[in-house]
């Protein structure tokens, strides 16, 4: 218990203290402490802007950040997609409007009709690379992806900025932005839009950037795409960015780019995949061979997964000496990115990866065919490593 004696002296001992605060402030020089008000005044404000500059919405800093070189290359993944083409075509207009010249670059081929439509009706102007040497310019912006791949070199190239929404470790020197938890990257494109106060589909009001017809097209397409038609993987904000973007569309250019016409190819390996399909339970594999066109593959499990009874798909063919597998998962108990993950985790130079509901890999045919397992060898028995890795049997 404290004594009431030693209280007394405390309080008193605080007020001569007081005191002499307020004597020492009297004695100031009036100059001196004018310079203090307006040297804390100085502080608060300059603390206030510096919290501002740090809320900047995204939108706002990437544009800050492009409006600062002369010139970008935005690339996108290998084989792009709409959602890809979608963010390099609302990035470029972002980059344009603080004039700064953009250079849409992508590896691999165009070759999915939904993507090749999706490229001359909105009339893409997208360059090849095979190269880090190609590049068009040193400053590079990742779309849709968040480690560059596909290409010589692509190791040793360190993107400026990333947009993205995939799961990885890839970042940006000055900007990264990836939401796993969005369904597609344009999504997040379209929010930049938002942010930097741009009505969907007006190009005549002097706005910069604009989200003309064309692009808001474009996006909308590129969330319905990757989300199939806002059923698979969404968010709140995929719905969100779809209602900020529909009245500005153009339902001309998206009917030509939703119903294109489908090849030959791809239709043989749809019905290659639905008949000669191997089940086990609830999930479905097949190996379709050799195939001329890559994105065949992605469509064969689509179609595979709408089969009854059926939760999980892997389809998987061989083009040009690499077997390319798609994956496909309704089952909340298969994670189809880490279902082939582990399928193909001790295949040398093999990659692999995705969300929950997709997941895709690429392997070297000469090294799965080099795999010795207890059963076989290679792709003799690569149906079972799919069928043990989608029932949580890993290896």
């Amino acid at each position: 218990m404290r004594r009431r004696g030693a209280d007394s002296d405390g309080i008193e001992g605080v007020t001569l203290a007081l005191d002499s605060v307020g004597d020492a402030v009297r004695t100031l020089d009036p100059l001196v402490v004018s310079l203090l008000v307006v040297a804390v005044g100085g502080v608060a404000v300059g603390g206030w802007w510096f919290g501002r500059w740090v809320r900047r919405p995204p939108g706002v800093r990437l544009r800050n950040l492009l409006e600062s070189y002369d010139e970008v290359a935005v690339l996108l993944h290998p084989n792009p997609d709409p959602d890809a083409m979608a963010c390099a075509l609302g990035i470029a207009e972002i980059a344009s409007s603080v004039d700064t010249d953009p250079i849409l670059q992508f590896p691999g081929e165009i070759r999915h009709q939904e993507n090749r439509a999706f490229r001359t009706v909105l009339e893409l102007n997208l360059e090849r690379v095979e190269a880090a040497s190609e590049l068009a310019a040193e400053p590079v912006v990742l779309v849709d992806h968040n480690t560059p791949r596909g290409f010589t070199g692509a190791q040793l190239v360190e993107p400026v900025a990333v947009v993205d929404h995939h799961p990885g470790n890839g970042t940006g020197t000055e900007f990264t932005d990836v939401r796993t938890n969005y369904g597609a990257a344009s999504t997040i494109v379209a929010e930049y839009f938002e942010e930097l106060g741009a009505p969907a589909g007006e190009t005549d009001g002097g706005l910069e950037p604009a989200l003309s017809p064309a692009l808001a097209t474009g996006l909308l397409y590129g969330i319905q795409s990757d989300t199939n038609r806002l059923t698979r993987g969404c968010s709140w904000a995929e719905f969100a960015a779809c209602g900020y973007l529909y009245d500005g569309i153009d339902e001309d250019l998206l009917d030509r780019i939703a119903n294109p016409q489908v090849s030959d190819d791809v239709l043989k390996t749809k019905a290659q995949a639905i008949t000669e399909r191997r089940i086990e339970g609830s999930f479905a594999v097949c190996d379709v061979g050799s195939i001329g066109n890559v994105d065949a593959i992605s469509q064969a499990a689509d179609e595979l997964l709408q089969l009854e009874g059926v939760t999980a798909v892997a389809v998987y063919g061989e083009y040009d000496g690499t077997i390319h597998v798609s994956g496909r998962s309704r089952d909340d108990r298969v994670h189809m990115g880490e279902t082939l993950r582990h399928a193909v985790s001790d295949v040398p130079m093999a990659n692999a990866g995705g969300h929950a509901r997709m997941g895709g890999s690429q392997i070297p045919v000469d090294h799965l065919e080099a795999i010795e397992t207890e059963d076989g060898s290679g792709r003799a028995v690569f149906d079972d490593r799919l069928f043990a890795a989608m029932a949580g049997k890993w290896r």
